[in-house]
């Protein structure tokens, strides 16, 4: 019997048991910019209202399904082992805020949070949390499971209690394109009220006495762009704009301060901030600014006492902190001066200390400046590398401040820290259960480290190791490199269940600290930027030949990650440096970025011009840009194998992106095997529930693993 094939919008099967890979169609779409002249055949996946669109992301998943079946025990094994090492039923440390004491639990089979409350009576110690299990006089204030009843996806914006603890108000999001809805709970009676107010930003603050919630609304282009007031209990149609931000490369963010006495909005571009504050007692007047944005000049405020505490980088590259007076504020007086090669990050302000978040020699630390008296200090930890920071702490008066400490071999812990003494006292780390085998983890099975590459232009960059400890590196180990290099952001050691897995399997994991990022300071970032941009991808690249030149692995042993802005990083390096990988993941990845560089009613482009540089106003820049965006710079080599997943709403890096880069490396280097999974049903942070991110994880570690032999 002959089976004709069937094509739909490039999806041909020659039998119903075999797909081939699905082919886009080609339509004409001249682009002309500068006097360049460009046919972007795949502009029209774009539309997602497209019958055809849709149609060729079903059949790549089917594609992708197919293509991977093999892997489906590998997959269920994966997802077994993170399920077995996790406590499922576990409650979060509680965090003291006024009369209560603030927890998430978890329950064993159950997909999102439970957040909850107890009485803190006179007790200064945290409840006792090691069974899981409800504390006594537990009272529920929202439950994720129940909100999310009905759909296939849910995630909180915003989860704010009242200074007085009297209401709660949160937010909800059930597509994944991070545009929430914000309901108001009274907690003395359980009551959820009328007021609803949707198409609003993640973020929201109460006034002192909690009469008056502050929120943002977003524009069309999801920049939250307008701060708004809502009185409880008036209709949401009375709701008045506090401030309105015309300028389309700004966003705003709203805070209140840990002293619960202002209430800060900050107007900020990649590299300009303005902030302007409310009091927190007299929410119905009108926000002053602390000092008018300059171009360049980026500053964020705390409060504490008599002063406002600015964290800066006027005339100080790895930034500083100066304060100037709440009553009246005006020049800028030197507090904790610049340094350079140490990062001042931001600074925290407590009633007897600030603590001071910095960054030096690629690793982040914490500052302690007592203000009662004693030398400032900074905290030190054993392991070679490691991270540190500030955790959640909503008290300001209190003798001791929350910090979390992890690396690639110690899992998420939780220390109180005394002001005075710096003297640590664990609280809660996180469990790690034996896996299926019933062996326990032991960290002294794993050794971590970090490791040099030279840059082409001779730049030390630094990378993070971790691997077994009995795994030699001999010149065949499987690598799994990871890189991201962007907005400063810094890929810090830490602490992955899943990633267990793949250690345990031999695999040698390294992230690589790239330019674009901030791991070494403030020039870090600069370095590998706008027309420095290339850096980021040559960096990783330099990472990949240094293993393989070193002796511990070959070319084809080693399989690169990233995703969003670390996505364009892989699709530059795939173009740039396919012979040094055996494989690429490219997660929700940034590979049509010219493109969307060059349409400012896209979400985000505007505000990121100052990231990536403005090719429309720009030829040179547009010429930069053209000559490393992935999609544009597909070519018919060698590639190695390639797998993409991303969400079709995705607010933050759109779908189209990595389909039409898929659509052309298909049509382009036909040899290349290629495969695209998307979630129907997602936005840019994947599936939301705990049970379907840990099987949407297992998904692309098992081609990893299929891809380094050890699958």
């Amino acid at each position: 019997m002959t089976v004709r094939p069937r094509r739909y919008c490039g999806w041909v099967t020659t039998s119903q048991n075999a797909i081939k890979p699905p082919v886009a169609k080609r339509v004409d779409s001249i682009r002309t910019v500068h006097g360049d002249e460009y046919n972007d055949v795949y502009a029209w996946l774009a539309h997602k209202d497209d019958p055809d669109t849709i149609a060729l992301l079903e059949a790549e998943n089917a594609y992708t399904e197919q293509e991977t079946a093999h892997l489906a025990q590998l997959r269920e094994d994966l997802f077994n082992e993170v399920k077995a090492r996790t406590q499922e039923t576990d409650l979060s440390l509680p965090v003291r805020k006024g009369g209560f004491w603030y927890y998430t639990r978890t329950v064993e089979g159950q997909q999102y949070g439970i957040h909850c409350r107890v009485a803190a009576g006179e007790s200064t110690e945290p409840p006792a949390t090691e069974s899981g299990k409800p504390l006594d006089g537990e009272e529920i204030l929202l439950d994720g499971n129940e909100l999310a009843a009905g759909h296939d996806f849910f995630t909180l914006g915003t989860f704010d209690i009242s200074p007085d603890g009297n209401w709660l108000a949160y937010s909800t999001d059930f597509s994944g394109d991070e545009r929430y809805t914000i309901r108001i709970k009274d907690l003395r009676t359980g009551e959820v009220l009328a007021d609803e107010i949707g198409n609003v930003g993640a973020g929201s603050v109460w006034s002192l006495d909690a009469s008056v919630l502050f929120y943002t609304r977003v524009d069309d282009a999801w920049r939250p762009f307008q701060v708004w007031r809502h009185v409880l209990g008036a209709p949401v149609g009375d709701d008045q704009i506090v401030y309105h931000e015309e300028d389309e490369q700004f966003f705003m963010e709203i805070d209140l301060s840990r002293s619960e006495r202002f209430i800060f909005i900050t107007c900020g571009s990649s590299i300009t901030t303005e902030v302007r504050f409310i009091p927190a007692d007299a929410p119905l007047t009108a926000p002053v600014v602390i000092a008018p944005r300059r171009h360049g000049v980026e500053y964020y405020v705390e409060h504490h006492g008599h002063r406002f505490l600015i964290t800066h980088n006027d005339g100080a590259e790895d930034y500083m902190v100066s304060y100037t007076s709440v009553d009246d504020p005006g020049e800028w007086v030197e507090l904790v001066p610049h340094s350079p090669g140490t990062r001042i990050v931001g600074v925290d302000a407590f009633a007897g200390a600030l603590v001071v978040s910095l960054r030096r020699d690629g690793l982040a630390g914490l500052r302690i400046m007592p203000l009662g008296g004693g030398a400032d200090f900074d905290l030190s930890f054993p392991e070679p590398i490691y991270t540190a920071e500030l955790s959640t702490n909503s008290e300001f008066d209190t003798p001791t401040f929350r910090l979390s400490y992890r690396s690639l071999i110690t899992p998420d812990s939780i220390y109180d820290c005394d002001f005075a003494t710096g003297s640590l006292i664990l609280r809660k780390q996180r469990p790690v259960l034996p896996g299926p085998d019933g062996r326990a983890y032991d960290p002294a099975n794993y050794v971590q480290f970090r490791e040099w590459a030279i840059a082409d232009d001779g730049t030390r960059i630094p990378m993070s190791v971790v691997h077994r400890s009995d795994v030699t590196l001999d010149g065949d180990a499987p690598v799994y490199l990871y890189g991201y290099g962007s907005y400063e952001a810094s890929i810090d050691p830490s602490f992955s269940i899943p990633r267990l897995s793949m250690l345990d399997r031999g695999v040698v994991y390294v992230i690589a600290h790239i330019r674009g990022g901030g791991e070494m300071g403030r020039r870090w970032y600069l370095d590998g930027k706008l027309f420095a941009k290339k850096n980021t991808f040559t960096d990783f690249i330099a990472c990949a030949r240094h293993l393989a030149a070193a002796g511990w692995t070959t070319p084809s042993r080693i399989v690169a990650h990233g995703r969003s802005a670390g996505g364009l990083l892989m699709g530059s390096i795939y173009n740039m440096g396919a012979d040094a990988f055996g494989g690429v993941v490219a997660g929700v990845p940034f590979v049509d970025a010219l493109n969307s560089m060059l349409d400012p009613t896209l979400p985000l482009t505007a505000i990121e011009w100052d990231e990536w540089g403005n090719p429309i106003a720009d030829p040179e820049m547009y010429a930069y840009m053209k000559s490393y965006s992935p999609y544009e710079n597909v070519t018919d080599q060698l590639y190695p194998p390639l797998f993409v997943y991303t969400s079709l709403n995705d607010t933050r890096v759109l779908y189209a992106e990595p389909i039409k880069w898929v659509s052309m490396i298909r049509a382009t280097a036909p040899s290349a095997s290629v495969l695209l999974k998307t979630e129907m049903e997602a936005g840019h942070a994947g599936r939301s529930g705990r049970y379907d991110a840990w099987r949407e994880d297992t998904y692309f570690n098992a081609w990893i693993l299929d891809r380094l032999g050890r699958a």
